[in-house]
């Protein structure tokens, strides 16, 4: 803890996981940190991840790094905590269709070169490395198998790090409803919340999850993002094998501390029926048919009850790369937003932290900077002292 970290008070705008790990982060350090939650925390994306813990497209090499790094935080987090039913390594499992099997050849070849833990397992294969799979749902040409993959259950980890940020001395105020950025010419200089409550601070980050685009607006500043409205279906407790996450032509699988099962897939999201208002409806169709295809892939077909399903938008930027770091425009202010909130939770919660202590540039992040997208629109500066 240094003298210039005391001297910092900094407000953290969201209850996700990038939130809530940066509020950490700065409140380990020393900072006087106060943590706003427009709902209860973990109310938005973060609830309803897949949260599968990978690097296993073929992404930027600066993108590459930061998701290595993402994972190997968790693995540290789960040798001092040994024991966490909610934080899991036991791999990824991921196939196409028969037509794909070319393109799954060269991420297999990509995963190979960079060295990304990498096997290519034929049907016969799967049950001794990764059981409860129905290998004759898996194409003759194999699957690819990453051993150093995981899971986490987002909510589980949320309350862990909020407990501990509360214990370092941490403000956290939930269900707050949306909350204003106030600024002195440009220059953040507080927040203040729906119900009026102000927080004067010198340094706001905000990890405010799909709001993030509409929150820079309201600030002059253009951040470009194509984010969907997603779908999670939970399973009720299914005795069911497996361990790793699923990744197949028509279903997404991993399981959950409980022993239940969430499911979600490219295909149900483009079934979401959206309204010119904003507002959206799931089908039980497309509900039903997630549930259908999950038990087609998994040994003896089983039956799969639903516990719930939750749906909302899930936030990526327009480039699919992750927003982070200070904003150009407006000193003191930085920015969260990215479509990999689990892999990266906790080393974007350092490495931002880091940066708001030192207003040092770290090179980690130097790829992900909002000033990539557009250039700042013109606004009157605020004049509230926030």
């Amino acid at each position: 803890m240094t003298s210039g970290a005391q001297r910092i008070r900094a407000v953290v705008l969201g209850g996700g996981v990038l939130g809530v790990s940066t509020a950490h982060q700065l409140a380990r350090r020393g900072a006087a940190v106060t943590l706003v939650s427009d709902t209860a925390l973990a109310g938005g994306a973060s609830g309803r991840s897949l949260a599968w813990l990978n690097s296993a497209a073929v992404r930027s090499p600066e993108y590459h790094r930061l998701r290595m790094l993402g994972m190997d935080r968790y693995r540290t987090l789960a040798s001092r905590a040994p024991g966490l039913g909610w934080l899991r390594f036991d791999g990824g499992l991921a196939w196409g269709t028969a037509g794909q099997e070319a393109e799954f050849r060269a991420r297999f070849a990509h995963q190979q070169a960079i060295g990304y833990q990498t096997e290519w397992l034929s049907p016969a294969e799967i049950a001794a490395v990764t059981p409860g799979v129905d290998a004759t749902a898996v194409p003759d040409c194999g699957a690819i198998f990453n051993p150093g993959e995981g899971w986490v259950d987002l909510p589980s980890l949320i309350g862990l790090l909020a407990e501990e940020f509360t214990g370092l001395g941490g403000e956290l105020v939930t269900d707050a409803g949306p909350a204003s950025v106030h600024t002195t010419g440009d220059r953040v200089t507080g927040v203040r919340t729906a119900s009026g409550r102000r927080f004067h601070c010198d340094a706001v980050v905000l990890a405010t999850g799909a709001d993030t685009p509409a929150v820079l607006r309201t600030l002059g500043v253009s951040l470009a993002d194509r984010t969907p409205i997603s779908l999670l279906v939970r399973t009720r407790r299914v005795g069911v094998p497996l361990r790793a996450v699923l990744n197949t032509p028509r279903v997404s699988i991993r399981p959950t501390p409980d022993g239940a099962l969430v499911l979600d897939s490219g295909w149900s999201e483009k079934e979401v029926v959206r309204h010119g208002d904003g507002t959206f409806d799931i089908r039980r169709s497309t509900v039903d048919g997630l549930l259908a295809e999950a038990s087609a892939v998994l040994a003896g077909t089983p039956r799969l009850p639903l516990e719930s399903y939750a749906a909302g938008p899930k936030p990526i930027p327009a480039d699919g790369e992750p927003v982070l770091g200070p904003l150009e425009e407006i000193a003191g202010c930085h920015v969260a937003f990215t479509h990999s909130g689990a892999t990266l939770g906790l080393i974007a919660g350092e490495l931002l932290a880091d940066e708001v202590l030192t207003g040092r540039s770290h090179p980690l992040l130097t790829a992900f900077r909002p000033g990539r997208f557009h250039p700042r629109e013109d606004r009157t500066p605020g004049t509230d002292g926030g």
